[in-house]
């Protein structure tokens, strides 16, 4: 018997429901390309040491991160993480835990989530954090959808220097709850013209900073338009490191902060998992609207310190029509890596380890502004920074890996129609030595 029996009756029934023909149909959206035109291509048996071996070769296709000189950034960035960090999320009360479903019982996972939260609520410079989300992406997206709420109108404003991949989840989400999303083109070394596209209709203006090219914004402006029009600004990050060094999102008007957290104690990972970051300020609006769930301190019967889970607005946990949200668990085992590497870090040093990052940047700026033809177009930034090349960048990028440098992400990569096949994106952190950012540069020389 199959897990789910259903008959063909069934099966028909519930096409009908949805208004598609066929189960095919309901593939349409899927590239043929990307569509198997057979079966999966897989031996039908082998032994754990062969299966082993055949992974292990397979693995060596991948260059690491730690193997080379390592410029890679725009989302995700290398830094170093204590092994303390791993040390303690391994422990078996953290790593076999996976939400609270009984909270009041998991009282270490709850001031886990609590501390986690005021970490958050402190960096980004609000009043209320929640418990984390999938990663900063989604964030985005889900913050879209909260203004929207909030508000009661049914238009976003995006930035055209936000990270495209955080803009098109936040499209992909818009698109089924009737909002409309207006985007400029990006801007390399500067920053495109939101305010003159909110009107008494926008519930939202979404601006990253550092945008994706690495350039540092004052955020005030855009707020104070966004707030004599009746709406809201969302202040997105995806390097949350900078905040160790740059104004607080919250300290510039920001209604809603979200972003990635991954440089703090999660490691690049293939791409995931992350560490979504969100929060907002003390309106009870906002809070009842906010995504995800909010961990609370209390006190029990005989007055001795406890923490529960305050607010969860997710489909599991209240009414289904009410729910905020139905992608938004909290990374759990991530934001515990966070709050551990926070912790270690303190205040001072998240600013030394901004600092050195800020640093590594400008020494690398220099050297590469040294080689001739190129031009560094991000005039303020934090640790990441876009060049100019008199060279197609994808195709630099690729001699360059020859050479033992990753150099960084051509901006082709993001914007494969963006006519910016010359730009290249460039993150340098505190893992970067003197000998790698000589090693670029004279790379770099030599492909050019």
């Amino acid at each position: 018997m199959r897990y789910l029996p259903l008959t063909p009756e069934d099966r028909t029934e519930m096409l009908g429901v949805i208004g598609v023909s066929s189960v095919d149909a309901l593939f349409a959206d899927v590239p043929q390309a990307a569509r198997l035109d057979g079966p999966v291509n897989l031996p039908r048996r082998a032994t754990e040491l062969e299966v082993e071996r055949a992974f292990a070769r397979m693995a060596k296709k991948n260059i690491a991160a730690s193997e080379t000189a390592f410029f890679v950034g725009a989302g995700a960035y290398k830094h170093h993480i204590p092994a303390t960090v791993d040390h303690l999320i391994q422990r078996s009360e953290f790593l076999t835990a996976y939400t609270p479903y009984q909270p009041e019982i998991s009282q270490g996972t709850l001031q886990t989530l609590f501390e986690f939260q005021t970490q958050v609520a402190r960096l980004t410079g609000m009043d209320v954090a929640n418990a984390s989300m999938y990663d900063g992406s989604t964030a985005c997206a889900e913050a879209v959808l909260m203004a929207a709420r909030v508000t009661k109108r049914s238009r976003a404003v995006l930035s055209g220097n936000l990270h495209p991949h955080y803009a098109e989840a936040t499209r992909t989400l818009a698109r089924y709850m009737n909002i409309d999303v207006a985007a400029d083109a990006p801007v390399p070394g500067g920053l495109d013209d939101v305010i003159s596209q909110i009107d008494e209709e926008t519930a939202c203006v979404v601006v990253q900073n550092p945008d994706v090219f690495g350039g540092i914004h004052d955020l005030r402006p855009i707020a104070e338009a966004a707030h004599a029009k009746g709406a809201l600004l969302i202040a997105v990050f995806t390097e949350i490191v900078s905040l160790g060094l740059i104004e607080s999102p919250g300290a510039m008007g920001a209604d809603i902060v979200v972003g990635e957290g991954q440089s703090i104690g999660v490691g690049l990972q293939f791409g995931g998992p992350y560490v979504g970051l969100f929060a907002c300020r003390n309106d009870k609006s906002f809070i009842r609207n906010m995504p995800g769930r909010l961990a609370g301190e209390t006190v029990d019967a005989d007055g001795r310190r406890g923490f529960v889970l305050t607010l969860s607005t997710r489909e599991q946990h209240i009414r289904r029509d009410r729910a905020t949200s139905n992608i938004c668990t909290n990374s759990g085992l991530m934001a515990l890596a966070f709050t551990i590497h926070m912790t270690l870090l303190g205040e001072k040093g998240l600013k030394h380890l901004a600092a050195l990052n800020h640093e590594r940047a400008v020494e690398l700026a220099d050297a590469l502004s040294g080689v001739p033809g190129v031009t560094v177009e991000t005039g303020t930034f934090f640790n990441e920074f876009t060049v100019k090349l008199p060279k197609n960048a994808a195709e630099v990028t690729e001699s360059l890996i020859a050479k033992g440098v990753l150099a960084g992400v051509p901006a082709s990569r993001l914007w494969p129609d963006g006519g910016l096949d010359d730009r290249l994106i460039i993150a340098a952190t505190e893992t970067n030595t003197d000998a790698d950012i000589a090693l670029f540069a004279s790379a770099l020389k030599e492909v050019l």
